[in-house]
């Protein structure tokens, strides 16, 4: 196999990325790894519609999100070999095939099966920001990159309004006819917008993937940053599968458009985003990383007076999705700035360590909560970022560029 190289990267005179392209691929990433959430909200209703438990179907994020994250390990990589604009168009071709089978699951295995196709083609949303990393110039990189993540971090979060709402209006299973056509247009549109990347080398799979081991040995902080990573998402995760259960019960007894609401609670944290970017450009992503971290400890505190106070859940729910969208900005303005030639395969060890985390997180808040209620499982969700913040301080000293 010849060595795969990436796409050239932009002259640092290049002029940023046309703002009509940057809010494609923007709205784009957030489409996809929308598909991963739609079903939070939905965890009640879609239990009993298979006359399961709902802590039963908890573990259906689980495998939404494992799903995801062995796409991005064994797909996205081949990016960094293979025209990512023809791969871009097969995945979301398969992910909305996925949305569609979803929607028609007459079982629950089904619908499981279904689930973990969705996770695995929506790994397409990293293959995007690998392409605004690539095309958009040094001096704008972190900022083209945060307002990527912007948009794909308010997918991950309005995709719960919006699934709560399809779903009281019209039922569950709508949401994911919807979600299948809003992927279908964005393919089209996107294959418009990119260009088609030269020849990079010839592909053979096995030595790609083998090669990941390479890049993370050759790039230590990328190893540190996906554990970073994986902590963040793991506490994320724990408090978004977990809300479900605390607030479609007494004494809340929300429906299921009232619980996706509490997404507008979390997308006010996107602001976050941008700083975080404009922080990383700056050199200042150390300072960040600490800052947020605390910011995310800081939440669980508030979020365990939250099972009889709806402004401590609000609170929470704020302050959580701060430190997590900051530090996934951070994280990705770091690890883009150390491997150019080997991007597709940074994103794959990073993401693919996030979600293993983000899927720990969802079937740990399905097993504590039903053991231990939400007390337990709010001091579970604290000791992720405590870890992360004693790791990343202890690795400080002797991590120039953390």
């Amino acid at each position: 196999m010849s060595t795969p190289t990436s796409a050239p990267l932009a002259p640092d005179d290049a002029p940023p990325i046309e703002r009509w392209r940057m809010l494609l691929f923007a709205v784009t990433a957030g489409a996809m790894v929308a598909n991963l959430y739609y079903l939070q909200p939905l965890l009640a209703a879609v239990a009993a519609a298979f006359g399961r438990e709902v802590t039963d179907a908890g573990y259906l994020v689980t495998f939404t999100q494992a799903g995801y994250g062995i796409g991005v390990l064994l797909i996205v990589p081949i990016g960094d070999v293979l025209d990512r604009r023809r791969l871009l168009s097969i995945m979301m071709a398969a992910n909305a095939a996925a949305l569609l089978a979803a929607a028609a699951s007459p079982t629950f295995a089904m619908f499981c099966a279904s689930s973990l196709l969705i996770g695995i083609t929506a790994c397409a949303t990293m293959m995007v920001i690998p392409y605004v990393a690539s095309i958009a110039p040094a001096r704008t990189r972190g900022k083209s990159i945060a307002q990527a993540m912007t948009g794909l971090l308010l997918g991950i979060l309005l995709a719960r309004t919006v699934s709560g709402l399809i779903a009281q209006a019209a039922g569950w299973r709508v949401v994911f006819v919807s979600a299948a056509a809003a992927v279908a247009v964005l393919a089209v549109l996107l294959r418009r917008a990119m260009k088609t990347d030269p020849p990079r080398g010839r592909l053979r799979y096995r030595q790609l993937i083998a090669s990941l081991a390479a890049v993370v040995r050759a790039h230590p902080e990328l190893g540190r940053r996906a554990l970073y990573g994986m902590l963040a998402l793991a506490s994320f995760s724990m408090l978004w599968t977990g809300l479900t259960f605390l607030l479609s019960a007494p004494p809340f007894g929300y429906s299921e458009a009232q619980i996706g609401l509490f997404g507008l609670v979390g997308a006010l944290g996107a602001v976050s985003a941008n700083a975080a970017g404009r922080l990383a450009d700056r050199g200042h992503a150390r300072l960040a990383t600490t800052a947020l971290a605390i910011v995310l400890l800081a939440s669980w505190g508030l979020l365990a007076l939250g099972a009889h106070s709806l402004a401590a859940v609000i609170g929470g729910v704020f302050l959580l999705d701060v430190g997590v969208q900051g530090l996934q900005v951070t994280h990705q303005s770091v690890i883009y700035s150390i491997a150019p030639e080997a991007r597709s395969r940074v994103t794959a060890v990073f993401i693919t360590s996030c979600f293993a985390g983000a899927s720990l997180g969802s079937a740990l808040a399905s097993a504590l909560y039903a053991a231990y209620g939400w007390a337990g499982l709010c001091v579970a969700g604290g000791l992720f970022p405590a870890l992360l913040l004693a790791v990343f301080l202890a690795f400080t000293p002797r991590a120039r560029k953390a």
